[in-house]
Formats: C-alpha cells, structure tokens, sequence
C-alpha cells in the first residue's frame, strides 16, 4: 500500500500526496476555507475510490451508481480521518470505501431478504469457485472442491450458491430455456371462478330440487345444455313465450327461497360459464333479454 506522504507522483497515481492537506484540515474551524479544502481532497482523491468501485462491477449494479456509493464512502473517509493517529489515508480510506459498496450491496441489491451468514456462506463459495476455476481448466469447480478450499462443508456450499443467484428476480414474462414464447406467467394457476359460487350452488341443490320435474328440466336445459328459449320451446312442445315465462317464474322463485333460506342470491355464474349455475334471477316483470326474437 502506498503511503499518502510521498513526495513523487506518477502522472496517473491516484493516491496524491495530501498529508499536509488533512493536516490543514484537521487545525481549521467550520466554514467556507474548511469546506473548500475538504472538497479539493475529495476531488484529488476520487479515481482511488473510482478504481475500487470498478471491481465490483459486474454484480448487478450500474458502473454510475457504483461511483457515487463509492464517492459517498469517500466523502465519509475524508471527515473521519484522523492524521494524528500516524496512519495514511489511503490505508483508512480504501477499507471505508470498499465498507460502503459492500454496505450498499448488501442493503439494496438483494431482491430476497437473505440472512448475514448466507450472504458470507455467498461471497466465500464465489472466491473459492474463482481461485479454482484456473486451477480446473474446461469445468467448473466441484461442490467438493470448493468445500476443501474454503473450508466450509457440502451442505454450506450448496448454500452459498442457491444465494449466487439472489441478487436479481426471475421476470414473470421472461421467456423459458427452452421454450417457445412461454413465460413464467404461463404456469401459474389463478383463483378458481367456482369458488364463489360453491355456497350457493349448495343452498340451490334442495330448492332446485323441489321444483317441478317440467321446470327442472327447462333450467337445465338452459343453463346446463345452453339451448335458446326457442329450441327449449320445440324440444317440449310448448310455446318460445310459456318457456319465457317459465323460467322467469322458477328465477323468481329461487330467489325468494334462497333468501328465506339465508343462502343469499344466485351468483350470475351461468353469464359466465353456463355449465355451472342459472343466472342471477329477474325480478317478476323485468324484459327478457335472452327472448329470441
């Protein structure tokens, strides 16, 4: 580590030579020829806390946002430092900066909240799977492998890599490996429409039930066999207009009892799916909009 005190720099160096500088620092009181020094150190120190920010690219964040955690953890550097414990101030300057990234990674980054230890059981897989990887040339390290290195069990391994992968979230709509246009979306399951109308389908059964067998089979028909009215009405021999009335009596009827009954109303099912419940009950007198005309 290079000492802040040098007095020969290289053109490109980015540990400058401000000793005396936080020197000054240390003696001025708040206000304006204070603020301007501390803004010229953290200027002249800044590509050091860019360099380090650099090597943490690659791991989900932005190279941006990664300059400004590490121009945070070296604004931090610059007011906390102390000169007159003897230490340079990139030796206490380097761990504050690359503290605040690894801060920010693990505070922001993860999209599943994952314990501490899981997070060093991660960084720990991650280094050893990068030393052995030149040491395996053409394969990947094994769990094994990886367990001797860094002197964790199999099973630690194993969870150190499921957390590799815990930084980011799989999108809904991404597309499958493998797959043709089929999302992750596309297999998972959704509420169940029957649910709603299960309590009423079991207050119906005993009042459906009790109907006689010529309105029954008119209801079914309708709701169950989806015919129109007016098929309903050649299949029995009966008027389009008696079967109009017919149902609209047995709706009626339902409905009344339903709620004698405390089972509430009929829930529309049969406007959504035909094959499970009649529809919700006309009151008496109200048009028929399914009348075939």
């Amino acid at each position: 580590m290079r000492s802040a005190g040098r007095t020969t720099q290289h053109p490109h160096d980015d540990a400058p030579d401000t000793a005396a500088a936080f020197e000054r620092l240390s003696q001025l009181p708040e206000g304006p020829a204070r603020r301007a020094l501390r803004d010229e150190l953290v200027e002249a120190w800044l590509p050091m806390a860019e360099r380090i920010a650099v090597r943490f690219k690659g791991r989900g964040e932005s190279l941006e946002d990664l300059y400004q955690v590490a121009a945070l953890g070296l604004v931090k550097a610059v007011d906390h430092y102390d000169p007159s414990r003897g230490r340079a101030f990139e030796a206490y300057a380097v761990p504050t900066v690359t503290g605040e990234i690894k801060r920010h990674f693990r505070d922001h980054m993860w999209t599943l909240h994952v314990p501490r230890r899981v997070q060093d059981l991660r960084n720990r897989v991650r280094h050893a799977a990068k030393e052995l990887a030149h040491t395996t040339p053409g394969r990947a390290p094994t769990v094994a492998e990886i367990a001797e290195y860094a002197q964790l069990s199999e099973d630690e391994v194993r969870t150190g890599m499921e957390a590799l992968e815990c930084f980011t979230a799989l999108s809904l709509d991404a597309e499958m490996p493998g797959t043709d246009g089929y999302a992750l979306a596309d297999g998972l399951g959704g509420p169940d429409p029957s649910y709603d109308v299960v309590v009423d389908r079991v207050a119906a059964g005993p009042v459906l039930r009790a109907l006689p067998e010529r309105e029954r089979t008119i209801l079914y028909l309708r709701f169950f066999g989806g015919m129109t009215q007016s098929r309903i009405a050649q299949q029995l021999g009966i008027s389009q207009m008696h079967v109009s009335r017919l149902l609209s009596g047995c709706c009626a009827r339902l409905h009344e009892e339903l709620l004698v009954v405390g089972g509430g109303h009929l829930a529309g099912a049969a406007a959504d799916n035909p094959g499970h419940a009649p529809t919700k009950p006309r009151s008496p007198g109200e048009p028929l909009a399914d009348v075939d005309q």
